[in-house]
C-alpha cells in the first residue's frame, strides 16, 4: 500500500535497487560549481540591475497590467499570466545584456578551470 500523497509535497520517487549513478553533466557541473562559489547569485544581481536600468522591469510590468486588465482582475490566474508574458519577455531581453552575462560566465569558467 503507498503512502498518501502530501499536500505540501511531491510523493518521493520509488527507489531503484542496483540503478547504477550516472555522472553529472557538463551543465550540471557549471551549475554546481556557480552555486558553491556564490557566482551563480551575484550573477543573477547583475541581471536584475541591468534589466531594471534598461527598463525591461517596466516593459513587463505594464505587459502584466495590460493582460490583466483585457481579461480582467478575476479571470487570470498567475500562471496564465507568466504562460503569456514568458516568450516575450525572454525575447525583449536586449543582445548586450546577454553578450555581458554570457562573457563573465566564460570568464567563470576559465578562472574556474572547467
Amino acid at each position: 500500500m503507498k503512502p498518501k500523497a502530501s499536500v505540501n509535497r511531491p510523493p518521493t520517487p520509488d527507489v531503484v535497487e542496483n540503478a547504477p549513478e550516472r555522472e553529472p553533466t557538463l551543465q550540471e557541473l557549471i551549475n554546481i560549481k556557480l552555486i558553491e562559489t556564490g557566482e551563480k547569485e551575484r550573477l543573477m544581481e547583475l541581471l536584475r540591475e541591468r534589466l531594471v536600468d534598461c527598463g525591461w522591469k517596466d516593459e513587463m510590468k505594464a505587459l502584466c497590467r495590460a493582460v490583466v486588465k483585457k481579461k480582467g482582475r478575476n479571470n487570470v490566474t498567475v500562471d496564465e499570466l507568466v504562460h503569456v508574458i514568458t516568450p516575450k519577455g525572454r525575447a525583449s531581453i536586449p543582445d548586450s545584456i546577454k553578450a555581458e552575462l554570457l562573457q563573465r560566465i566564460r570568464t567563470f569558467l576559465v578562472s574556474a578551470a572547467l
